[in-house]
């Protein structure tokens, strides 16, 4: 799920913190790493749930519409497909993600009136009024729940809900959309657990990325001692703070990860 760029920057950022909290540990700074990685993950999964929830208000869409007095044609027509298609149902019933869900405790963290909200705003596009009336295959299903996850990174209100519990959602957007297609692509699924398939694997994380802050810690001072020779008129200590740790993550690739290609 994660790549090699967003470990870095997830390594940059506590590296950073650390530099600015001299109570912070070497310990303390590997478990504000992995918490990093935990978030990303968690990151995930509200992201399904948030989707998730606001196709259900299409359920509730329907029986309004059906108890209509007077339906318009559209109201006639009108399927609740966006909630009731099987890759949202794979994931509504599936129990391993919903006992994340529930132990997250993703329920309270969101007034429901909030997917409400984004779904009517959403049904006012041209393109889901044109889908609901029409009869649609799998792959027509995929890319309106797609468009709807495109429509929600550009509505303040999803926007706020999101940052409001991860604030590592603007470093992580890129990924959480790939892995958001991957999911939905991926169902239905034969696997109970298939979500933890998209759990960041042990190579990027651990291998990588874990074995990089703890080798920037490490070396501290020989990274010091093949830095400072070749600063040219600049003193280390004027250098910006996020440069210095930038290089320093830069020098132990280079010198202990012989896979990454140098570029």
């Amino acid at each position: 799920m994660l790549s090699r760029r967003n470990v870095r920057v997830k390594v940059m950022q506590v590296l950073y913190a650390q530099s600015r909290d001299e109570s912070l540990d070497n310990k303390q700074t590997v478990q504000l790493y992995w918490r990093k990685i935990e978030d990303s993950f968690e990151l995930l999964l509200f992201s399904l749930y948030n989707l998730v929830q606001i196709t259900r208000s299409a359920a509730d869409d329907f029986e309004k519409r059906k108890a209509k007095h007077l339906p318009t044609d559209i109201d006639k027509k009108f399927t609740p497909k966006l909630w009731s298609n099987f890759m949202i149902q794979a994931l509504d019933k599936n129990k391993t993600i919903q006992s994340k869900f529930e132990k997250l405790k993703f329920s309270s963290a969101v007034d429901k009136d909030h997917f409400k909200k984004i779904y009517f705003e959403f049904a006012k596009e041209e393109m889901y009024n044109q889908y609901i009336v029409k009869e649609t295959n799998s792959d027509e299903n995929l890319e309106m729940l797609l468009e709807l996850f495109r429509f929600c990174r550009k509505n303040e209100l999803f926007n706020e809900i999101i940052e409001d519990q991860y604030a590592n959602w603007e470093d992580d957007k890129s990924i959480i959309i790939g892995t958001i297609k991957k999911v939905l692509k991926s169902l239905p699924s034969e696997k109970e657990n298939f979500i933890m398939d998209h759990y960041p694997d042990d190579e990027t994380i651990k291998d990588y990325g874990e074995y990089l802050l703890f080798a920037t810690i490490r070396d501290e001072e020989s990274l010091m001692s093949m830095i400072e020779p070749v600063l040219q008129n600049w003193d280390a200590d004027r250098v910006a703070i996020l440069d210095m740790i930038m290089i320093k993550m830069a020098i132990c690739e280079f010198m202990f990860c012989p896979t990454i290609p140098t570029k």
